[in-house]
């Protein structure tokens, strides 16, 4: 009588491949663990983008001088942000306790940001070329030091 052989897997076999299954769920799982961990900065870089972008808006709506005829480059004595009545006057803001509205109240939320304005004045074009104001916000972020998001715009006349 002629006897089949029966195949199947042994002990040594079955141990082998719980080893190598195990190994590589470690390794799956370590990186899911590490994505998580990061997965705030996105977030974090899409608010300090859309934080420069408002002040920006707020600045280019402001007239290029000053509608009084007292340009000091900067604001005038006793001006606050509520009444800042051209570019120049948000030169030198730094909002380093969070994102503030125009009237200065803090933006809930967003206490961990800091905000920094600088108006320069430069020329645009070939030759003598255009005047115009060179305005840059950046924005950076308390707990996360990999966060600086810079927002260049040029006002001409």
């Amino acid at each position: 009588m002629s006897r089949s052989r029966q195949r199947g897997v042994t002990l040594i076999e079955l141990v082998v491949s719980i080893v190598i299954l195990s190994v590589a769920a470690t390794g799956i799982l370590m990186v899911m663990t590490q994505t998580i961990l990061s997965s705030a900065d996105p977030m974090l870089r899409e608010q300090a983008t859309a934080i420069a972008q408002s002040y920006m808006e707020e600045i280019l709506t402001q007239p290029l001088s000053d509608p009084d005829g007292v340009e000091t480059n900067g604001p005038e004595g006793g001006e606050i942000r509520a009444t800042y009545d051209d570019v120049w006057d948000y030169h030198g803001l730094n909002n380093s306790a969070g994102a503030l509205d125009q009237n200065g109240a803090t933006v809930s939320g967003l206490e961990g940001y800091n905000i920094a304005v600088s108006v320069t004045g430069t020329t645009l074009g070939p030759g003598a070329g255009s005047p115009a104001l060179r305005i840059a916000i950046t924005v950076t972020h308390d707990g996360q030091a990999g966060i600086n998001v810079p927002v260049v715009a040029y006002r001409l006349n």
